[in-house]
């Protein structure tokens, strides 16, 4: 069952991309990303009281809440590079880059977690890591300046993505899907918040238009579902293989970034999308 929790996960994962890239166009990233985090807020609390998960809070132990509160952080760190990389590059280089946190992600499961490596999953590693590059690489860029910044914020994107698996995996052991899911976001939120105010960006807020608003709620309850179908995935599935299945959501983006964005991918790029599908393929075996 987790198998599916993973693939739903990359559904909306796909989906909120695109509808993140859409909303945060004429709108400050950590800004958007602020905002965003509230309606994943209300959205994971909500899902919260219908499974009636709310009286166990008291039940969390110390160690979980420290897991829990790393990975909120972990994750509103990945957000703002990842919106920011966004917001700045072209969503057909971005993506893939955040997606290289399947291979760090896959490491560090191994070590930390004591998860079981085998000859498949070292040539599944290979093959992600070599699609990455070609997706990546020969991807042409129409601003030098931001094609750079784009490809770090990405990478430190990807960076924190890994350690937010790592860490919410060993936080949500003992504590419902759910519930894990409305902690961190709290965290988020906070992380999120305090930058837009250190930044003064929180003065923009009455300049956003209807349809930002839209897309960034939008993009928020899409984020809700990928968040609460993958730490229901996490806490059943090795991370080894829930996360690259997760990271399968560059197959949506990846589209939607073609026939609604109308970005260009190469041929190149196109084989370096295929053999990430057959690496993320080859764990299920």
């Amino acid at each position: 069952m987790w198998i599916m929790y993973a693939i739903f996960s990359a559904l909306f994962a796909g989906i909120m991309s695109i509808l993140a890239k859409i909303g945060i166009k004429n709108v400050d990233s950590n800004l958007a990303t602020a905002l965003r985090t509230i309606v994943v807020l209300i959205f994971a609390w909500i899902m919260v009281f219908i499974v009636g998960s709310q009286n166990t809070i008291v039940d969390i132990d110390i160690k979980s809440c420290i897991f829990l509160i790393l990975s909120g952080l972990a994750t509103g760190g990945s957000w703002l590079c990842y919106f920011k990389a966004l917001q700045i590059g072209d969503i057909n280089k971005v993506v893939p880059i955040d997606k290289s946190s399947i291979i760090l992600t896959m490491i560090l499961s191994f070590i930390i977690l004591g998860e079981y490596v085998n000859i498949l999953k070292i040539i599944s590693m290979i093959f992600i890591g070599l699609g990455t590059y070609l997706m990546i690489e020969r991807k042409e860029s129409t601003k030098e300046e931001n094609k750079y910044k784009s490809i770090i914020y990405a990478f430190m994107s990807a960076f924190f993505a890994s350690l937010t698996s790592i860490l919410g995996k060993i936080g949500i052991v003992n504590v419902e899907s759910n519930l894990g899911t409305a902690i961190r976001t709290v965290i988020v939120l906070l992380m999120a918040w305090i930058i837009v105010f250190m930044q003064h960006k929180h003065k923009e807020i009455t300049k956003i238009d209807k349809k930002s608003w839209i897309y960034i709620c939008l993009s928020g309850i899409a984020t809700g579902f990928s968040w609460m179908c993958f730490y229901r995935a996490l806490q059943e599935g090795p991370a080894s293989i829930v996360v690259p299945i997760d990271k399968l959501s560059i197959l949506v983006t990846i589209s939607f970034g073609y026939f609604i964005l109308h970005e260009k991918i190469s041929k190149i790029a196109l084989v370096g999308l295929a053999m990430i599908v057959i690496g993320t393929l080859i764990l299920l075996i």
